[in-house]
């Protein structure tokens, strides 16, 4: 028996998880005052495996597993990395050009792997998508990477890398921005509450129950009604078709599965969901969480001028499931962006047009 022992200002309830402990609390435990709670609970095995959190003095490594960047294209991240109390770390593969990779297989997933290994460092940060993770995946230590548990965090054609490493080790991975984005005030704000240990005014860490993260806009489209809840995992639709019938396919059993794409017409989107569909993976689902879509309704061109519309598409694919979805969600390929825990217990309300972030996503 494990004995707990917190000071909650004014959290929020419901079951947070401290170490492998789950702690359920009653809102009557809560009147908005400082409560001490004292009491005896059992330790939980859990299945995942949480990073340590970022905080003050943190070293994060920023590589290009996928393709390159061009100079300059990362010091907005570096500055807001910097601006936060973390050292910065910039690997080899950020400076080089290999067609339309970064640099060749063995060099990527080297480097990849080193960052992993190495103790000093605390998150490893992608430079940008592109194309060429699922090359290196073959080549990646997934033993070492569960012994040596960090934040890994991108987007785009970094989620074939994220779902592996969750599936081959349990180790949450975190779906957001990458060195390459804006980090403007929303980014900025998810990236830090989502990653980042706690502190108070004088820049202390606290020791407090780390609270629920919810957002919440009235202009989501709901496709179905409903409240599910389950595992988060999802990504670019894209690379999750591309990676069915691999040793790196998505597993949704239960899941709130949530997808984004850019630049796909849609028929495009059309196929993939089908094939998603085709394969089984949208049935099982508990509920569906969908990105902004950009820049995916129809061009009009010569002899090819009659489309459906993205929503057509979406409500056609998905409302037939009959479980809960919602459109609109700030993830992905636009400038102001959530960051989103793989693996860890999300839910999904499109009646009240809420997506909430249950668990804690990293130890504090």
């Amino acid at each position: 028996m494990n004995s707990i022992r917190r000071t909650i200002l004014g959290a929020s309830f419901g079951t947070f998880i401290t170490g492998g402990t789950i702690l359920r609390a009653s809102p009557a435990a809560f009147d908005g005052i400082e409560s001490e709670l004292e009491f005896e609970i059992p330790t939980i095995k859990r299945e995942i495996v949480l990073p340590p959190a970022l905080k003050k003095g943190s070293v994060v490594a920023i590589t290009a597993p996928a393709s390159g960047i061009n100079p300059g294209e990362i010091q907005e991240g570096i500055d807001a990395l910097r601006a936060n109390g973390c050292e910065v770390v910039i690997g080899k593969a950020i400076n080089k050009k290999y067609g339309y990779l970064s640099a060749p297989d063995q060099e990527r997933a080297a480097e990849f792997m080193e960052f992993i290994e190495r103790p000093d460092i605390n998150c490893i940060l992608c430079a940008r998508g592109g194309y060429g993770v699922m090359r290196i995946l073959p080549m990646l230590d997934f033993g070492a990477i569960k012994k040596n548990p960090k934040i890994i965090i991108g987007y785009s054609d970094i989620t074939a890398l994220l779902i592996a490493i969750y599936n081959h080790t349990k180790l949450v991975t975190f779906h957001g921005p990458v060195a390459s984005s804006t980090f403007d005030t929303f980014t900025l704000n998810y990236f830090l509450k989502t990653l980042f240990q706690p502190t108070t005014d004088s820049g202390e860490a606290q020791q407090i129950v780390h609270p629920s993260i919810t957002y919440s806009d009235a202009h989501l489209l709901t496709i179905t009604e409903g409240t599910a809840r389950g595992k988060l995992v999802g990504g670019n639709l894209a690379m999750i078709v591309s990676t069915l019938g691999t040793p790196y396919e998505i597993d949704t059993k239960g899941a709130i599965l949530f997808l984004e794409e850019i630049s796909e017409e849609p028929y495009k989107i059309d196929r993939m969901l089908t094939q998603l569909w085709l394969a089984g993976k949208l049935q099982q689902c508990a509920g569906i969480a969908l990105g902004q879509f950009k820049n995916c309704e129809a061009t009009s061109r010569s002899g090819f001028d009659l489309s459906f519309s993205l929503q057509q598409v979406l409500e056609a694919r998905i409302q037939s499931l009959g479980i809960p979805a919602m459109y609109g969600l700030p993830f992905g390929h636009v400038k102001s962006k959530m960051t989103l825990p793989i693996g860890v217990q999300a839910e999904l309300n499109t009646t009240d047009k809420t997506f909430t972030i249950i668990e804690p996503s990293v130890l504090h």
